[in-house]
């Protein structure tokens, strides 16, 4: 079975289709979020430092970090967030850029290996990132499109995903070290989105035998009861093969989800990780119907006046 591992200075975390589901927290991403893009671009990181907290209690494996703010220093932003999140948490991270120099800095600072988000089919991606990726001996995320854009062929985007995995092993990285994002498009847009995405996964870990990720609200965008559907979406995707996603950790329905197919799926040994979940706290604390403690062996103790 493939894995592709992952680390802090202090975790290790193996991403497999023998693994449980790989929560990336999504959080740490000013994109869309005005306030906290003013913050980071001020250098104020409390909401950083909330979100890397947060993310991490609510069950993430990982914790994506992207500093894209228009005309801020995201170099640096960067780096800066990256050693933050590394003081706070003991996760792997997920270093998110689209700028070569910004991916540089991050990675110049990060302790352990991380995962590059990400690359992409286009020639000039591969020439710039996938060396960056060998020199600091990262994992990195394969993006499949190229110059031509997102085909709604799927077995296209197969094929886009295949070079880039050929590519990398020509720069000396193992196709385990490649995490391929499928691209999912919105369901509300693309009647088949599902079904695309479903064949495009089950082509990625029975022929490349490679993980894959996504962002996962893609699915949902533009339609109503979001967070249900992530989180069918979710447990289906992982059914097809996909082995992580980039997700927003915080919203109940989406693990619930995720710890179901896990379950289900054989990656939950004794189904421990759902049962702590859902376990009623009464009967976790020992308590019977009457509120009363049990001792072991199932007898009530008895009061002092009996």
């Amino acid at each position: 079975m493939t894995r592709t591992i992952v680390s802090s200075h202090k975790q290790e975390v193996v991403i497999g289709f023998d693994q449980p589901f790989c929560i990336i927290g999504e959080r740490i991403n000013p994109t869309g979020r005005k306030k906290l893009a003013a913050e980071m671009k001020e250098g104020n990181y409390e909401t950083v430092k909330a979100d890397a907290l947060a993310q991490v209690a609510a069950g993430a494996h990982m914790l994506d970090v992207n500093a894209g703010i228009p005309l801020a220093d995201e170099p640096a932003i960067l780096a800066e967030t990256i050693q933050l999140v590394q003081s706070l948490v003991d996760v792997p991270i997920s270093i998110d850029s689209s700028i070569i120099d910004a991916l540089e800095a991050g990675l110049s600072v990060y302790q352990g290996k991380a995962l590059v988000n990400s690359v992409t089919g286009e020639e000039e991606s591969l020439e710039r990132v996938l060396p960056l990726v060998k020199k600091y001996g990262a994992a990195v995320v394969a993006i499949s499109n190229d110059e031509t854009g997102i085909s709604t062929d799927p077995d296209v985007r197969f094929a886009v995903a295949k070079k880039i995995v050929e590519r990398a092993q020509d720069h000396g990285i193992p196709a385990a070290d490649v995490v391929v994002d499928p691209l999912v498009m919105p369901i509300g847009a693309m009647n088949d989105a599902g079904r695309q995405v479903f064949h495009l996964l089950r082509r990625l870990k029975e022929e490349l035998k490679v993980n894959s990720t996504c962002g996962a609200s893609n699915i949902s965008f533009g339609i109503p009861n979001r967070h249900v559907m992530n989180a069918h979406f979710l447990a289906m995707a992982s059914v097809a093969g996909m082995t992580s996603a980039i997700m927003n950790p915080l919203h109940k329905e989406e693990l619930d989800g995720i710890r179901a197919a896990d379950t289900l799926n054989g990656v939950d040994p004794d189904c421990m990780a759902w049962i702590k979940a859902n376990r009623d706290p009464a009967a976790a604390g020992g308590e019977d119907a009457a509120g009363g403690r049990r001792r072991r062996g199932g007898r009530r103790a008895r009061s002092s006046a009996a």
